[in-house]
């Protein structure tokens, strides 16, 4: 199959500046090209990169783009200037996935050259769906994003298949590195500096655990980007979450550590966690949860906010725990949460165990196998010899 796989104005791929949708489609286009497919990726021309060519069997377009901004009306029009600009682009194939808003409303006029139509949102939707035609597939995320696609145009049911987001368990499950006897254990998160994230949450949360006493030694740390452009809240936030949370811990119990952009790098924050926290309030923002995922990969036990997000791979008490983070004592139900799994090394193990597992078919090549699959479906069927 000849695969173009669009994606939004704001990041390269390869993901050198981040970006959950970026690294989950550059590592499904090596997976297909690495099964014999012709895989062509548009994204944002970034330094360092070339506008054109091809790097592990993929071919690569790099087109001006922009920074991603605070202001949704200003991100959706600098989405229709992508979108025409990756229209004029678009290399002729069999299937073309994008994942960007605009392009969709007018992609009927380019299906006889850019083949069939794969949509798969990286946020909840705002309405773009009641203005879409012709779409041949719908990879919800979740199945949280697939109810609110439907209440967008309920007439997509048949197209809809709950997909998840891909993440590399293998490198993700290698062994973690021996602890001394009597080191803490950490309380990790992973992702964006955003208010929305529930940091705050979990910093009030943070605040009572440390007025407790009989638990074991424990700490911190938060790892993402703090920055406006790779969607954080701005350092204005960051050294308010720092300074509240150097005031509540005691002094080496508490980092915020730069994002990890290398894959490597990142799988090994990630295998230092012994509990992710993930308090996220981000309603409409929340779609699956990358990061809950790769956390419960690298085998760490999750504590996630009550969002649907989640719903199809935190269950509670069998592959992580999940609060409650409407009600009006939700601090002390994370610290509650937090506490326990402190305390109870086997109940943290079997959680962490069973998490490992729920994840697998999230893996780079079981994923891209179902998609291909799926893909080859929508196409014509070749004609019979005779």
């Amino acid at each position: 199959m000849r695969i173009n796989i669009v994606m939004g104005f704001f990041l390269p791929v390869p993901p050198l500046g981040g970006g959950a949708t970026e690294k989950s489609w550059h590592g499904l286009a090596r997976e297909f090209a690495a099964r014999g497919h012709a895989v062509t990726v548009l994204s944002r021309r970034w330094p360092g990169l070339p506008p054109t060519g091809a790097q592990e069997g993929v071919q690569h377009i790099r087109l001006r783009g922009y920074a991603h901004t605070r202001f949704l009306p200003v991100n959706l029009w600098l989405d229709l200037l992508w979108s025409l600009r990756v229209g004029r682009a678009l290399p002729q194939a069999d299937i073309s996935i994008v994942n960007c808003v605009a392009l969709p409303v007018w992609y009927s006029r380019l299906r006889g050259a850019a083949g069939r139509l794969v949509v798969m949102p990286g946020r909840m939707p705002k309405g773009q769906f009641r203005l879409y035609r012709g779409l041949d597939r719908v990879l919800a995320v979740s199945s949280a994003m697939r109810k609110a696609i439907l209440a967008e145009d309920p007439r997509l049911a048949p197209l809809i298949r709950i997909s998840g987001y891909p993440i590399d368990c293998r490198q993700l499950a290698e062994p973690r590195p021996p602890q001394p006897a009597g080191s803490p254990l950490t309380i990790g998160y992973v992702g964006r500096i955003h208010r929305e994230k529930g940091l705050d949450l979990m910093a009030a949360a943070l605040t009572r655990l440390a007025a407790r006493n009989g638990l074991p030694a424990w700490q911190v740390m938060l790892c993402g980007p703090v920055d406006v452009a790779r969607g954080g809240s701005g350092p204005g936030y960051a050294a308010e979450l720092r300074r509240h949370l150097a005031a509540t811990l005691p002094a080496g119990r508490f980092v915020l550590r730069e994002p990890e952009f290398s894959p490597e790098r990142l799988a090994a924050v990630y295998r230092q966690i012994d509990i992710f926290c993930y308090p996220s309030l981000a309603v409409r923002g929340e779609t699956f949860g990358v990061a809950v995922a790769e956390a419960m990969a690298a085998g760490a036990a999750p504590v996630v906010s009550q969002l649907g997000s989640f719903t199809d791979f935190v269950l509670p008490d069998a592959t992580g725990v999940v609060f409650d983070h409407t009600a009006p004592d939700a601090a002390e139900r994370l610290a509650d949460a937090l506490a326990r799994l402190l305390l109870d090394s086997p109940r943290r193990a079997r959680l962490a165990a069973a998490a490992q597992i729920a994840v697998q078919k999230y893996d780079y090549p079981n994923f891209a196998v179902r998609l291909l699959d799926d893909f080859s479906a929508l196409l014509p069927a070749a004609p019979q010899q005779s």
